[in-house]
């Protein structure tokens, strides 16, 4: 992962016209940014449900269309914020129209509709980004310049239930933000997945922990949960130049490493304070709203003046290790289904055996 530079990466003079489909509680927020952004060149947006097309329209004075298609007719790009289920069918329609695309994570829901997606970007020759918002964080932007071969992370991400996103397991809804965060950390492939998660609110999977191994030896353990009381999003990056420790939901951060000048056998021969030898930096970078930051990128990459920061080759293999943890679960449970029907078994033979 490389720094990303705190800049606008566009001008309105070079915005491409643009649109937002579904304007529920994340496109809302597509939609007011990107008018913010692009101004006249920022066409519209277009929602399924009219009473809440009719609400955004009059909120923030922008045009609600009445069809995908006449959306399509009028931008050059459009911003996908509708259910995953729909993901595939809303950005083939752009794609298969010569349109950029950004689309929400997850990416789609499996790896078949992914592979189309990208095909179908290739043959257009247009700009395809996946929307994993966290590489923007604050945090995140600001330890990238300290993080080198990460060992082990630990990741945490706990909400309190939300029906948004609700349409799939957590593993899709919460943990991919974490997954792409780590890969990309990383730089590795997934080599090994073990995992458990339980449903609990819904039926689909409402917290889960996985276990990855990489490829290189990295370990990386992952909860996510939105079964939570309170929100917690943090995350630990443990390498041999020292520990960072991050908060997400603060933007905040800390680095801390071993002093160059201090010699590791002066610890052999009496204890020391932690403050003699390990040099605390306070991690830093400029403020900026993440979603800001994105989508200005995506309308950057497209005027061609920075790369595309989240490819759909990236948001494929978020999608891919999210697929392999919850088929991990899916296994323990068929296994723990088979342990307890033999304890029964053997519980109700030895119980006729003594009778």
């Amino acid at each position: 992962m490389t720094a990303l530079a705190d800049q606008q990466w566009f001008s309105r003079a070079n915005a491409p016209r643009v649109g937002v489909v579904g304007a529920g509680g994340l496109g809302v927020h597509h939609v007011r940014i990107l008018r913010d952004l692009c101004g006249d060149r920022f066409a519209g947006f277009v929602d399924e449900n009219p009473a809440r097309a009719a609400q955004v329209a009059a909120q923030y004075h922008v045009t609600a269309y009445p069809s995908l298609d006449r959306l399509l007719d009028d931008v050059e790009a459009v911003s996908i914020v509708v259910p995953t289920t729909a993901h595939h069918a809303v950005a083939s329609a752009a794609l298969s129209r010569g349109k950029h695309v950004f689309v929400e994570k997850p990416f789609t829901v499996t790896l078949v509709e992914a592979d189309d997606l990208l095909q179908q970007a290739a043959r257009a020759g247009v700009m395809l980004q996946v929307g994993h918002v966290e590489r923007f964080n604050r945090a995140v932007r600001a330890a990238v310049p300290f993080v080198d071969g990460p060992r082990f992370i630990e990741s945490d991400r706990l909400a309190p239930f939300n029906p948004r996103g609700s349409d799939v397991a957590v593993v899709l809804d919460l943990m991919i933000h974490d997954l792409d965060l780590v890969h990309t950390l990383v730089g590795s492939p997934v080599a090994d997945v073990q995992a458990m998660g339980i449903p609990v609110l819904t039926p689909q999977l409402d917290i889960a922990n996985a276990r990855l191994t990489f490829a290189n030896g990295a370990v990386a353990n992952i909860t996510a949960s939105r079964v939570s009381r309170e929100r917690l999003r943090k995350l630990r990056i443990f390498q041999r130049s020292g520990y960072l420790s991050l908060d997400l939901a603060a933007g905040t951060g800390e680095f801390f490493r071993l002093r160059g000048d201090f010699d590791p056998m002066q610890l052999a021969r009496a204890p020391r304070a932690l403050e003699e030898f390990v040099e605390r930096v306070v991690l830093e970078a400029p403020e900026g709203e993440p979603l800001v930051l994105e989508l200005s990128q995506f309308l950057g990459a497209i005027a061609g003046r920075n790369p595309v920061a989240v490819t759909g080759a990236e948001g494929r293999e978020a999608l891919e290790a999210a697929l392999r943890i919850v088929s991990a679960i899916e296994r323990a449970h068929a296994r723990m289904q088979v342990d307890e029907a033999a304890v029964a078994s053997a519980a109700a033979h030895d119980g006729a055996t003594r009778a």
